[in-house]
C-alpha cells in the first residue's frame, strides 16, 4: 500500500504515454503536455496503450524518481469512463484508488460513500487580550 501524506496528490495522463520515454521525456511531459510543476512533490503517472505498463514521475527534493510497473498478464484499469476524459488531458486521484489500479482491482463499478469534511471556519470578533 502506499502511503503518502495528505499534502501529495497524484495526476494521471488521460492519453496513453510511449514507455520508451525515461526520465527527461516524462519531465517534459508533465510540464508541456499536463502542464503541471514536476518539481512541486506530486506524483505523475503515466500509462501505455496497451495499459500494461505504468510508470509514476515524482521529485523528492534532490532529484527525480520513477517507478515503473510492468505486468506480465492482464491490464490496468483506470477509475473512470473515456467520456469523463473527453477533453482533459489529466485527471486527479487519491493515492489509496492507484495503490488499487496497481493492484489489479478495477474501480469503475466501485462507489465513493460519502466522508465528512471540515469547512473553512471564519473567526470574527475576537476580543483583545
Amino acid at each position: 500500500m502506499l502511503t503518502l501524506p495528505p499534502s501529495v496528490q497524484v495526476f494521471v495522463a488521460t492519453e496513453p504515454c510511449d514507455m520508451r520515454r525515461q526520465m527527461d521525456g516524462l519531465v517534459l511531459a508533465v510540464t508541456q503536455v499536463l502542464g503541471g510543476n514536476p518539481r512541486n512533490g506530486h506524483l505523475y503517472v503515466f500509462i501505455n496503450k496497451r495499459a500494461t505498463h505504468a510508470r509514476i514521475l515524482f521529485w523528492d527534493r534532490t532529484g527525480y524518481v520513477t517507478v515503473t510497473k510492468r505486468l506480465e498478464r492482464g491490464t490496468f484499469h483506470v477509475p473512470w469512463s473515456p467520456e469523463a476524459v473527453v477533453g482533459r488531458v489529466q485527471m486527479q486521484i487519491e493515492a489509496a484508488e492507484l495503490a488499487l489500479v496497481l493492484e489489479g482491482i478495477d474501480l469503475r463499478g466501485a462507489r465513493r460513500r460519502p466522508r465528512w469534511t471540515p469547512t473553512e471556519t471564519v473567526v470574527t470578533n475576537v476580543p483583545a487580550a
